[in-house]
């Protein structure tokens, strides 16, 4: 699996409404074939920042950066964001969903 994180800054006048903003991407991405997971959250430390967290299969990296809502998107975000987003990209061998915690079970 590639596992994804980055986060996002947007102006000051789209945090609030980021999450419709990007609705379109977010449900496009999320269609596509090796998409596991495309998920949003605000961080609770900086409320002006959001966090993607993406699960892909890995051969669907080329697909999804080469598709027409991702070309759309780098159009986009920069006019909606304070800054270049950052971003934290693995490959997990042999992983494509998520696992059971074993240090917090639940009986």
């Amino acid at each position: 699996m590639i596992l994804i994180n980055v986060k996002f800054t947007p102006l000051p006048e789209h945090v609030e409404n980021f999450r419709e903003l990007v609705d379109d991407f977010t449900r496009a991405t999320r269609a596509e074939e090796g998409c596991l997971f495309f998920d949003w959250y605000r961080s609770e430390e900086d409320p002006g920042e959001y966090i993607l967290v993406e699960g892909f299969k890995d051969d669907a990296a080329e697909a999804h950066v080469n598709s027409a809502h991702f070309k759309a998107a780098q159009v986009f975000f920069p006019t909606i964001l304070t800054s270049t987003p950052r971003i934290i990209n693995t490959l997990i061998e042999g992983t494509t969903q998520w696992d059971e915690m074993a240090e917090f079970q639940v009986d």
